[in-house]
Protein backbone atom coordinates (compact mmCIF):
# COMPACT_ATOMS: atom_id res chain seq x y z
CA UNK A 1 0.00 0.00 0.00
CA UNK A 2 1.53 3.53 -0.50
CA UNK A 3 1.44 6.61 1.51
CA UNK A 4 -1.41 8.40 2.68
CA UNK A 5 -1.15 12.15 1.42
CA UNK A 6 -1.85 14.09 4.54
CA UNK A 7 -2.19 17.89 4.67
CA UNK A 8 0.43 19.32 7.12
CA UNK A 9 -0.56 22.42 9.05
CA UNK A 10 0.67 22.63 12.56
CA UNK A 11 3.26 20.55 14.57
CA UNK A 12 0.97 18.46 16.34
CA UNK A 13 -1.34 17.69 13.39
CA UNK A 14 2.20 16.08 11.72
CA UNK A 15 2.29 14.15 14.76
CA UNK A 16 -1.44 12.93 14.17
CA UNK A 17 -1.14 12.54 10.98
CA UNK A 18 1.94 10.03 11.12
CA UNK A 19 0.00 8.12 13.81
CA UNK A 20 -2.83 7.48 11.66
CA UNK A 21 -0.32 6.40 8.84
CA UNK A 22 1.33 4.27 10.65
CA UNK A 23 -2.35 3.16 12.02
CA UNK A 24 -2.89 2.48 8.37
CA UNK A 25 -0.17 0.18 7.27
CA UNK A 26 0.63 -1.65 11.12
CA UNK A 27 -2.38 -1.23 13.29
CA UNK A 28 -2.36 0.79 16.37
CA UNK A 29 0.71 -1.31 17.97
CA UNK A 30 2.93 0.40 15.13
CA UNK A 31 1.78 3.93 16.34
CA UNK A 32 5.21 4.55 19.01
CA UNK A 33 6.45 8.00 19.90
CA UNK A 34 10.01 7.23 19.22
CA UNK A 35 9.29 5.68 15.64
CA UNK A 36 7.06 8.63 14.43
CA UNK A 37 10.00 11.30 15.35
CA UNK A 38 12.28 9.61 13.53
CA UNK A 39 9.54 9.55 10.43
CA UNK A 40 8.81 13.12 11.14
CA UNK A 41 12.22 14.20 11.52
CA UNK A 42 12.19 15.58 15.27
CA UNK A 43 12.99 14.69 18.74
CA UNK A 44 11.11 12.43 20.67
CA UNK A 45 11.29 15.44 23.46
CA UNK A 46 9.28 17.19 21.51
CA UNK A 47 6.30 15.36 21.37
CA UNK A 48 5.87 15.81 24.83
CA UNK A 49 5.23 19.54 23.64
CA UNK A 50 2.11 18.40 22.33
CA UNK A 51 0.63 15.35 24.07
CA UNK A 52 0.60 13.88 27.55
CA UNK A 53 1.61 10.40 26.37
CA UNK A 54 0.72 7.89 23.94
CA UNK A 55 -2.55 7.68 24.86
CA UNK A 56 -3.51 10.89 24.27
CA UNK A 57 -2.09 11.25 20.67
CA UNK A 58 -4.25 8.06 19.69
CA UNK A 59 -7.48 9.27 21.20
CA UNK A 60 -6.38 12.71 19.16
CA UNK A 61 -5.63 10.41 15.65
CA UNK A 62 -9.72 9.13 16.75
CA UNK A 63 -10.62 12.34 16.67
CA UNK A 64 -9.43 13.22 13.49
CA UNK A 65 -10.95 9.90 11.96
CA UNK A 66 -14.24 10.65 13.05
CA UNK A 67 -14.46 14.21 12.34
CA UNK A 68 -12.96 13.67 8.91
CA UNK A 69 -15.05 10.68 8.15
CA UNK A 70 -18.29 12.26 9.59
CA UNK A 71 -18.50 15.73 9.40
CA UNK A 72 -15.89 16.91 7.03
CA UNK A 73 -17.75 13.99 4.86
CA UNK A 74 -21.61 15.52 5.65
CA UNK A 75 -20.48 19.20 4.99
CA UNK A 76 -18.87 18.12 1.65
CA UNK A 77 -21.74 16.06 0.11
CA UNK A 78 -24.09 18.99 1.47
CA UNK A 79 -22.02 21.28 -0.70
CA UNK A 80 -21.82 19.53 -3.79
CA UNK A 81 -25.75 19.11 -3.65
CA UNK A 82 -27.46 16.36 -5.92
CA UNK A 83 -30.27 13.97 -5.22
CA UNK A 84 -30.78 11.20 -1.94
CA UNK A 85 -29.47 8.36 -4.27
CA UNK A 86 -26.48 10.51 -5.59
CA UNK A 87 -25.09 11.76 -2.33
CA UNK A 88 -25.59 8.32 -0.82
CA UNK A 89 -23.46 7.00 -3.47
CA UNK A 90 -20.62 9.96 -3.46
CA UNK A 91 -20.67 9.69 0.76
CA UNK A 92 -19.45 6.34 -0.09
CA UNK A 93 -16.79 6.82 -2.66
CA UNK A 94 -15.33 9.70 -0.13
CA UNK A 95 -15.38 7.33 3.02
CA UNK A 96 -14.87 3.63 1.40
CA UNK A 97 -12.75 4.38 -2.01
CA UNK A 98 -10.94 7.31 -0.53
CA UNK A 99 -6.95 6.90 -0.26
CA UNK A 100 -6.86 8.63 2.75
CA UNK A 101 -9.85 7.11 5.05
CA UNK A 102 -10.23 3.85 3.75
CA UNK A 103 -7.08 2.28 4.89
CA UNK A 104 -7.50 4.45 8.21
CA UNK A 105 -11.43 2.72 8.78
CA UNK A 106 -10.12 -0.95 7.79
CA UNK A 107 -7.31 -0.66 10.66
CA UNK A 108 -10.12 1.37 13.20
CA UNK A 109 -12.39 -1.49 12.92
CA UNK A 110 -9.64 -4.17 13.00
CA UNK A 111 -8.35 -2.35 16.23
CA UNK A 112 -12.08 -2.40 17.74
CA UNK A 113 -12.25 -5.75 18.16
CA UNK A 114 -9.54 -5.92 20.83
CA UNK A 115 -10.33 -2.55 22.13
CA UNK A 116 -13.58 -1.87 24.18
CA UNK A 117 -12.83 2.05 24.02
CA UNK A 118 -12.51 1.97 19.94
CA UNK A 119 -15.13 -0.54 19.84
CA UNK A 120 -17.63 2.33 21.47
CA UNK A 121 -16.28 5.14 19.01
CA UNK A 122 -16.29 2.87 16.33
CA UNK A 123 -20.13 2.29 16.93
CA UNK A 124 -20.64 5.78 17.67
CA UNK A 125 -19.55 6.73 13.86
CA UNK A 126 -20.94 4.06 12.63
CA UNK A 127 -24.75 5.04 14.36
CA UNK A 128 -24.34 8.42 12.35
CA UNK A 129 -23.19 7.18 9.20
CA UNK A 130 -26.46 4.65 9.54
CA UNK A 131 -28.88 7.77 10.18
CA UNK A 132 -27.60 9.57 7.20
CA UNK A 133 -28.12 6.58 5.13
CA UNK A 134 -32.11 6.08 6.98
CA UNK A 135 -32.48 9.52 6.13
CA UNK A 136 -31.42 9.67 2.38
CA UNK A 137 -32.98 6.57 1.81
CA UNK A 138 -35.92 7.92 3.45
CA UNK A 139 -36.64 9.99 0.74
CA UNK A 140 -37.38 7.48 -1.15
CA UNK A 141 -38.45 4.74 0.54
CA UNK A 142 -41.30 5.47 3.22
CA UNK A 143 -41.86 1.82 5.08
CA UNK A 144 -39.40 2.36 7.70
CA UNK A 145 -38.27 -1.55 7.68
CA UNK A 146 -37.50 -1.58 3.85
CA UNK A 147 -35.45 1.65 4.77
CA UNK A 148 -33.75 0.00 7.54
CA UNK A 149 -33.11 -2.80 5.25
CA UNK A 150 -31.38 -1.25 2.47
CA UNK A 151 -29.54 0.87 4.84
CA UNK A 152 -27.75 -2.19 6.25
CA UNK A 153 -27.34 -3.70 2.95
CA UNK A 154 -25.79 -0.62 1.41
CA UNK A 155 -23.37 -0.03 4.48
CA UNK A 156 -22.63 -3.84 4.39
CA UNK A 157 -21.71 -3.47 0.74
CA UNK A 158 -19.32 -0.81 1.09
CA UNK A 159 -17.41 -2.49 3.79
CA UNK A 160 -17.79 -5.77 2.44
CA UNK A 161 -16.40 -5.35 -0.78
CA UNK A 162 -13.24 -4.57 0.73
CA UNK A 163 -12.80 -8.55 2.00
CA UNK A 164 -14.09 -10.45 -0.77
CA UNK A 165 -11.86 -12.42 -2.81
CA UNK A 166 -14.74 -14.06 -4.86
CA UNK A 167 -14.76 -13.50 -8.61
CA UNK A 168 -17.26 -12.53 -10.80
CA UNK A 169 -17.72 -14.78 -13.65
CA UNK A 170 -17.15 -12.47 -17.14
CA UNK A 171 -18.02 -9.20 -14.61
CA UNK A 172 -16.13 -6.90 -13.06
CA UNK A 173 -15.83 -6.37 -9.61
CA UNK A 174 -17.02 -2.60 -10.08
CA UNK A 175 -19.73 -3.86 -12.90
CA UNK A 176 -21.19 -5.82 -9.90
CA UNK A 177 -20.89 -2.95 -7.41
CA UNK A 178 -22.43 -0.97 -9.88
CA UNK A 179 -25.49 -3.45 -9.89
CA UNK A 180 -25.91 -3.88 -6.29
CA UNK A 181 -25.90 -0.34 -6.16
CA UNK A 182 -28.63 0.64 -8.44
CA UNK A 183 -30.60 -2.70 -6.46
CA UNK A 184 -30.19 -1.38 -3.52
CA UNK A 185 -30.58 2.39 -3.73
CA UNK A 186 -33.83 0.86 -6.43
CA UNK A 187 -31.66 3.40 -9.00
CA UNK A 188 -32.85 2.98 -12.93
CA UNK A 189 -30.60 3.34 -16.10
CA UNK A 190 -29.47 6.79 -16.78
CA UNK A 191 -30.07 7.93 -12.70
CA UNK A 192 -27.95 10.49 -12.61
CA UNK A 193 -23.43 10.33 -13.61
CA UNK A 194 -22.72 10.35 -10.15
CA UNK A 195 -23.90 7.53 -9.53
CA UNK A 196 -21.22 5.46 -10.70
CA UNK A 197 -19.03 3.12 -9.21
CA UNK A 198 -15.45 4.12 -9.31
CA UNK A 199 -13.52 2.08 -11.30
CA UNK A 200 -11.53 -0.90 -9.52
CA UNK A 201 -9.29 -4.14 -10.35
CA UNK A 202 -10.96 -6.60 -11.74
Amino acid sequence: MGHIKFETRTPRDRWIEAGLEALAVGGPDTVRVEALAKRLGVTKGGFYGFFTDREALLTAMLDTWERESTDEVAERIERRGGDPKTRITRAGVMTFSSDRLLPIDLAIRDWARRDQVVADRLRRVDNRRMGLLRQMIGTFCDDPEEVEARSVLAFCLLIGEHFLAADHGDRTRSQVLRKAGDIILDRRPGDGADGRQPSRPS
